[in-house]
């Protein structure tokens, strides 16, 4: 074990953020924190690092190792270029490679005696260099640099010019170049393009201490952590496996706290019932037995009501007309900024009820394809054209539609005068705005409550095409997936630019690539896209044409015969694998019904013997069910 908190406790006024969280971490184990925005998942970050203090409990570090913390938020003040600002982390290692490099020089002059102390000192000096990597700290700080999206005509920068996102990414370079023991990262993917991200993903992957990672980007986490540290009401639970793995768990742990709920529910309106008949005898037998159950409800420990899932936000998005079918066709769009051509003769249209994707590296121009078609820039050359009654609706991830200097009331009322005040209170309490929240001006919200009034202002609107700017920055993993079932459910049709693969992976019919500045399109999701997109790469790599557009051969070796048979043996043993696992999956499920239903029998639920093993079997069900739901999933993607 290298960290542990025990029963932390942290209170702000009278508002208690932490309660008794305890969870710890192993060497090189890699865990995530999730919670919804305010669940307190950075104030614990920042009580382990020791910049808070909390009012009970305590965080232990193994002696000896080291910790290093990305904030969420860097302002980091220096005259210095990027370059030089990440090589100042190796600052020891350069004073070393200097004192070699001034041995060596000294060697040339030496007298015998003097000559033999100094090469001593050199080999010394430089086995000491060469194990702690000195000769390739150049090549180590180009490869994050580069890693984070920095190009190098970027190294020369000056960081006092770059902007919030930058300075986040050179902090998270700096903090990878010192590889502490253990690495707290609080959303360290806000600032990064999607192949950053995969670099990200795979150094973290390959880093060899522990890493704790605070995000909201589902795909990320499923692809580092094994652990998952839940903050729910101020409470820690800690689940083993990936985000999927813990969704899951969380999905059957709440049912099953639901229908304990209710079975307790029903059986203290029973026993009322039963003492409130046994009372109308009004006999003194009758009323000591009526007074026996009293006593029994008295002892009796009442669970808590579970809370309601996804209670927080309620968006749904409906169109106020059909539109016509094709609702958006663009001609050779080209923009240039200052000499830089983002992108040119971009070609593509849109059809009605589309899911439309469009992702790409940071500053290639996807917010400027969005920008252009709603009027906000004008390109260079060529033009877009709306269909028949499409109707656009714009969410900016900027959120420069909003007025900053208007409460939320007055945005909303202004907009939309038709609307009386309770409705305006009732719209904005279903995005979590409430009492005197509704008068706030809108410059003194975060950026997560400017992207929730922003969301609500896009299901005011009814509009049937609705061209979305990175609209799930800042929400929290509950309040995506509630906007990723509007989308789904949405009629109308999306065009929309995100980094969030797993939200496009959940809404996305298409995607558009913007690279090398032209649109690749790909009709599928993002994990079609990433497949294809691999594929592509290494057709690229043999300098082989696609097969795709290559006829096939008119016969077949007898190689590609049995490669084709043994692929063929392989697929029917998979299917009659995932036959066998649905069955079985299938016999589970009846069983744990069998059992919910003998739990609500009054001769079960009294007999404490029968009422354990029942529970422990479905304890036992539930266990292995989730290991099958997993095997199906992994079963069902090698197709």
């Amino acid at each position: 074990m290298i960290l542990s908190c025990q029963n932390i406790w942290k209170s702000f006024g009278a508002e208690t953020i932490l309660r008794s969280v305890s969870f710890h971490i192993e060497d090189h184990e890699k865990a995530a924190i999730v919670g919804i925005n305010g669940a307190g998942k950075t104030t614990l970050l920042r009580i382990i690092t020791g910049e808070s203090k909390p009012d009970e409990g305590s965080v232990t570090i193994s002696k000896g190792k080291t910790l290093g913390y990305l904030k969420q938020h860097q302002d980091i003040a220096s005259d210095a270029t990027i370059y030089s600002e990440m090589m100042s982390v190796k600052q020891d290692l350069l004073d070393m490679e200097q004192r070699l490099r001034e041995m060596e020089s000294s060697m040339k002059d030496a007298k015998t005696g003097t000559l033999e102390e100094i090469m001593d000192s050199y080999s010394r000096l430089s086995s000491e260099f060469d194990r702690r990597n000195g000769y390739a700290v150049r090549s180590e700080v180009t490869g994050i640099l580069k890693g984070l999206g920095f190009d190098e005509s970027e190294f020369d920068k000056k960081i006092s010019s770059l902007s919030g996102g930058q300075r986040t990414r050179v902090a998270l370079g700096k903090l990878l170049l010192t590889s502490p023991d253990i690495l707290l990262l609080d959303e360290p993917i806000n600032h990064l393009d999607l192949s950053s991200i995969a670099w990200l993903e795979g150094y973290l992957q390959n880093y060899t201490g522990a890493v704790v990672i605070v995000a909201h980007d589902r795909y990320f986490l499923n692809r580092i952590v094994t652990k998952i540290i839940e903050i729910d009401r101020g409470a820690a639970a800690t689940f083993e496996g990936d985000y999927t793995a813990y969704s899951q768990k969380k999905a059957m742990m709440r049912e099953i706290q639901w229908k304990a709920y209710l079975n307790q529910q029903e059986e203290i309106r029973h026993q009322e019932a039963v003492i409130a008949k046994l009372r109308s005898f009004n006999r003194e037998k009758s009323i000591r037995r009526a007074e026996s159950r009293e006593k029994m409800l008295e002892k009796m420990e009442v669970l808590e009501k579970p809370s309601e899932e996804k209670a927080d936000m309620h968006l749904k998005l409906t169109p106020r007309v059909l539109s016509g079918n094709d609702v958006l066709t663009v001609r050779d769009l080209a923009k240039s900024y200052s000499g830089t051509c983002l992108f040119s003769n971009l070609d593509f249209s849109i059809k009605r009820g589309e899911k439309v994707a469009v992702i790409g590296d940071n500053g290639t121009g996807k917010t400027t394809i969005l920008k252009i078609l709603n009027g906000l820039v004008q390109p260079d050359q060529g033009d877009f054209t709306l269909g028949s009654k499409v109707q656009v609706g714009y969410y900016d991830q900027e959120h420069q539609v909003l007025h900053m200097d208007k409460t939320l009331v007055e945005e909303i009322s202004d907009t939309y005068p038709e609307m009386t005040g309770t409705q305006i209170r009732n719209l904005l309490a279903a995005f979590l705005f409430t009492g005197d929240d509704v008068y706030k001006r809108i410059r003194d919200l975060s950026g997560g409550e400017r992207g929730r009034l922003s969301l609500a202002r896009l299901m005011l609107s009814e509009a049937n095409f609705l061209i979305l700017d990175e609209p799930t920055n800042h929400l929290d993993i509950v309040s995506k997936e509630i906007l990723e079932e509007a989308i789904r459910n949405y009629t109308g049709t999306v065009l929309y630019v995100s980094h969030d693969r797993y939200f496009i992976n959940q809404t996305a019919t298409r995607i558009l690539e913007l690279k090398h500045q032209t649109l690749i399109n790909y009709i599928g999701n993002y994990d079609y896209y990433l497949e294809k997109n691999q594929e592509l790469s290494r057709l690229a790599a043999k300098d082989e044409p696609s097969a795709e557009v290559l006829p096939s051969p008119p016969s077949q070796s007898r190689e590609e015969w049995l490669r084709m048979k043994e692929a063929q043996a392989k697929e029917r043993k998979r299917r009659n694998e995932i036959l066998k696992t649905e069955n079985e999956i299938s016999s589970l499920e009846e069983r744990d019904k069998e059992i919910d239903g003998l739990l609500a029998l009054e001769e079960v639920f009294t007999d404490l013997e029968q009422c354990t093993a029942l529970m422990e079997e479905k304890a036992k069900i539930s266990e292995k069910l989730s290991s099958l739901y997993e095997y199906w999933e992994q079963l069902s993607e090698e197709e």
